[in-house]
Formats: C-alpha cells, structure tokens, sequence
C-alpha cells in the first residue's frame, strides 16, 4: 500500500501505476503490474492499495532476469508525472552453484527476489497544478522521505504554501516480495 499526505485539495483524479522495469536498456521491456485511479483527493492523509501479479518473464529479456531490476511506482496529475519512488530489486539465486555457473536458461523457479523496501529513491516532479497548458515539467529533484512521524506536523497548513499547489509527502513503502515472484 501507498500512504501519502496531501496539504491542500487535488480535485481532479491522479492516476498512479506500479512498473517492473525489465531492462536498463530500453522501455519497451517495461511491464505496467497495477495502475489506480484516485481522486478527487481531499488534503490530508491517505492510503490506497496495489495488488499486481508478477512481471511476465517472457518479457523480460534472458540476459537481464537475473541481477539488478527497479520496481517504479509512478504518480501522475493531468496526464503530468510528480513523484515516483523506485525500489531497487535483485533477483538471484538461492543455490550457491547455480549463482556460481548459472545456466544458460535462467530457473524461474529457483530464483529469489529481494526488494530493498527500506531505501527507496523518491524524486518530485514540479507540475502545473492548475492543469493550464504551457506550463513547462521541470528538472526532477530526489528527495528523502518523511517518516510517519515527521508527517504528522505537516497536517497544519502553511501560511507560505499556495493553495493550487498540493503538497505531496510518501513515506516509506510497504512492498511484498510474495507479489514480485515469477
């Protein structure tokens, strides 16, 4: 599940997906595992759920099932991303042997999944909120997450943040590795 915090109302629905990236090469490996449609949003608290099957192995290319993979869950406004938070993943085997001299075809079946759910990498995208054209998507700027306690003193409003400007804060993701097998 996500749980994020919103400082002022998002009245048109965001869209957010969970993607297993399947190769560092090139997009078109990408496999979009859930997407939800959430809103309008009132400002505060938050949660909502992702349930995804596993990513399709068929495809993934061979030389990249094994080894070092992102889960990305992407969250957009008006067609416009402003967070994703990334989770690193490697998939390996558990049996030293087959670490040592993998075979050529890679045994589904005998490889683990270890998502690294306790450092994710969140970066915020700067949008246009009032969903008017020609405002430009700046730079992305990664930032830490707030721990849950630290949100809790976000819930008063800010006298220096603008209205049309939500304040979006995602602390840490709970993922489950039962979701990420093969």
């Amino acid at each position: 599940f996500v749980r994020f915090f919103l400082q002022a109302v998002v009245s048109t629905q965001s869209t957010g997906k969970v993607v297993y990236v399947g190769s560092a090469e090139s997009e078109q490996y990408d496999q979009v595992l859930d997407s939800i449609l959430v809103g309008p949003v009132p400002a505060g608290r938050h949660m909502f759920v992702f349930k995804a099957d596993a990513p399709d192995p068929t495809k993934i290319p061979t030389n990249d099932i094994l080894g070092v993979t992102i889960v990305l869950i992407v969250c957009s406004y008006l067609g416009k991303e402003f967070v994703r938070v990334g989770y690193y993943v490697n998939n390996d085997y558990l049996d030293n042997e087959l670490r040592e001299n993998p075979p050529e075809i890679p045994q589904l079946d005998k490889v683990q999944k270890n998502i690294l759910a306790s450092n994710p990498r969140v970066t915020r995208f700067k949008i246009d909120w009032d969903g008017q054209e020609g405002g430009q998507q700046q730079q992305p700027q990664e930032q830490q997450i707030m721990a849950e306690p630290e949100m809790q003193q976000h819930n008063q409003p800010s006298s220096s943040h603008h209205h049309d400007e939500p304040i979006v804060q995602v602390p840490p993701v709970e993922m489950s590795m039962d979701a990420m097998a093969f």
